[in-house]
C-alpha cells in the first residue's frame, strides 16, 4: 500500500468515528439550549454508540460481499446527512433520534479498516492497520477537543455542521483512491448476518480476544464518561472548551497504536497484551488519586490511552490473522461487542458517578481491569497452546 493511501484511511477512519464523539463534552451545552436535564443529554452518548453497535452489525459485513470502492463513500455521505439532521434538531428528543440515526450511519472507518488488512500484505500488516488504527483514535480524541473550542466558538450545531462538509469531501476522495476489488464472498444478506457469530465463535482465539477488547471499551467509555463530571464540577469547575483540550493528553495513544502494530508483527501480542492491561490497571490507580490533581488527571489519562490502544490494535490485528475471507464480519463482531460495552460503560458512569463520585469510577476501572487479565490468562494458557497467528503474526490455515 502507498503510504499516501494509507494516511487517506487513517483521516477518514478517524472522521468518520469522531463523529460519535462531538458531543461528549457538549451536554451541559446542548443540555442548557435545549431545556433538558442532564440526565437525558447523559443519553445522547448511550444513543449514539447503541446506534453505532447496530450499524456496525447491520452494515459492515456487507464489505465482504460488496464493492468497497463504492460502499465506503456511501455510508460517509449518509452520515453528512444525519450530521445534518443534528445540527438542526429543534429538542432534545429530535436530536436522539438524529444522532442515533448518525451512529448507525458512521461506520465507513469500520470498514476501512479491514480493507487496509486485505490491501496490505502478511509482512505489514500490523503496521498498517496500526496505521490506521491511529487514525480512529486521533479522532476519537481530536474530536472532543475540536467540539469544545469549535462550540466555545460558534455553538455547537456548528461542529455538526461542518462533520457534514468533511464527510462529502471525504467520499469523493476515497471514491476516487480505493481501487476496485471484487467481493470476497457470494452469500445472500440474511445468510452474511447468520455467519458473523459463526466465524467469531468457531476460534477459541476469537471468542477470548472479543471478551478482552469489550471489557476495554466499557472501562475506556467509562473513563472519559466520567471524566466530563468530574472536570465540569468542584473543584475543578472547568468550561466546556478547556475539558475537549484534555483530549489532546489521550494523543499519546495514537503513537502507541502505530507501534502496537508492529509489535504483532514480530510475534509479541499475546505478552504484550498482557502487559498493556497492566498498564490500564496502573491507569486507574493514578485515577484513583486525581480527585483533587489536575497533574494526576493528566497522568491518568496518558497511561489509560496509551495502554488501552496498545491492546486494542493487538486485539484487532489478532482476529484479523485468523481468516482473510471474513475480515468484515469478524470486525463486526469486534467492534459491536465493543460498542455494546461501550454504552454500558457510559451508563454505568453516570451511575456510579451518582453512587460514589469518580472513587467509585476508579475503584470499578481497576476490577474490570482484573477481569480482562483473567480473560487474557485463559487465552494465554488454554489447551493446546496459542494459535498460529497468535505467535507469528501470519494467517493461520483455512
Amino acid at each position: 500500500m502507498p503510504r499516501s493511501l494509507i494516511f487517506l484511511f487513517a483521516v477518514a477512519s478517524g472522521a468518520a468515528v469522531g463523529n460519535l464523539y462531538w458531543a461528549q463534552p457538549l451536554l451541559d451545552l446542548i443540555a442548557g439550549d435545549l431545556h433538558a436535564s442532564q440526565g437525558a443529554a447523559g443519553w445522547l452518548i448511550t444513543a449514539t454508540q447503541l446506534g453505532y453497535a447496530a450499524g456496525i452489525l447491520l452494515i459492515v459485513p456487507l464489505g465482504d460481499v460488496l464493492d468497497r470502492r463504492r460502499l465506503i463513500p456511501v455510508m460517509l455521505v449518509s452520515a453528512a446527512v444525519a450530521l445534518v439532521l443534528c445540527a438542526v434538531a429543534p429538542s432534545i428528543g429530535v436530536l436522539l433520534a438524529a444522532i442515533t440515526l448518525l451512529g448507525i450511519t458512521t461506520v465507513a472507518g469500520q470498514i476501512i479498516t479491514p480493507l487496509a488488512g486485505d490491501l496490505a500484505d502478511d509482512r505489514e500488516r500490523g503496521r498498517v492497520v496500526g496505521v490506521v488504527a491511529s487514525g480512529i483514535l486521533t479522532g476519537i480524541l481530536a474530536s472532543r477537543t475540536v467540539s469544545g473550542l469549535v462550540a466555545g466558538v460558534a455553538g455547537w450545531r456548528s461542529v455538526y455542521a461542518g462533520a457534514a462538509v468533511l464527510a462529502v469531501v471525504l467520499a469523493i476522495i476515497l471514491y476516487r483512491r480505493i481501487p476496485p476489488l471484487p467481493p470476497k464472498d457470494h452469500l445472500p444478506y440474511p445468510r452474511l448476518i447468520a455467519s458473523i457469530a459463526t466465524v467469531a465463535l468457531r476460534e477459541r482465539t476469537v471468542r477470548w480476544t472479543l471478551l478482552i477488547a469489550a471489557t476495554g471499551f466499557a472501562a475506556f467509555t467509562m473513563f472519559w464518561t466520567a471524566l466530563t463530571f468530574l472536570l465540569s464540577g468542584p473543584p475543578f469547575g472547568y468550561p466546556v472548551p478547556v475539558i475537549g483540550l484534555f483530549g489532546l493528553a489521550g494523543l499519546a495513544g495514537a503513537v502507541a497504536a502505530q507501534r502496537a502494530g508492529r509489535l504483532h508483527d514480530r510475534g509479541w501480542s499475546l505478552p504484550a497484551t498482557g502487559l498493556a492491561w497492566l498498564g490500564i490497571l496502573a491507569a486507574f490507580g493514578v485515577a484513583l488519586a486525581a480527585r483533587q490533581s489536575v497533574v494526576f488527571v493528566l497522568a491518568a489519562i496518558v497511561l489509560l490511552d496509551v495502554a488501552m490502544q496498545t491492546q486494542g490494535i493487538l486485539n484487532q490485528t489478532r482476529i484479523f490473522a485468523v481468516s482473510a475471507q471474513a475480515r468484515s464480519r469478524l470486525n463486526t463482531a469486534y467492534i459491536t461487542g465493543n460498542f455494546i460495552a461501550g454504552a454500558l460503560g457510559s451508563a454505568a458512569a453516570a451511575m456510579l458517578w451518582m453512587a460514589g463520585g469518580w472513587t467509585a469510577v476508579a475503584v470499578a476501572g481497576m476490577a474490570l481491569s482484573g477481569l480482562a487479565l483473567t480473560f487474557w490468562a485463559i487465552l494465554t494458557g488454554g489447551p493446546g497452546g496459542v494459535h498460529v497467528a497468535e505467535t507469528t503474526g501470519r494467517p493461520a490455515a483455512g
